[in-house]
């Protein structure tokens, strides 16, 4: 019965986007902004992007 109790407590896996992951990025007032996956995400994005319309241009 115990095994059964333990396959029955799933840990909470679900991660916010907004939670920072390290790393801080410094604003035009000197502010310390903290870097997010959402952040990361964007720019990997923004990144892929650029290298296909890059490609195009070939």
């Amino acid at each position: 019965m115990r095994r059964h109790a333990m396959q029955n407590q799933q840990p909470n896996e679900k991660k916010q986007p907004q939670l920072p992951v390290g790393g801080f990025v410094i604003d035009a007032q000197g502010r310390e902004i903290p870097i997010t996956e959402a952040m990361i995400q964007q720019a990997c994005t923004s990144l892929e992007r650029a290298q296909q319309q890059a490609a195009k241009n070939k």
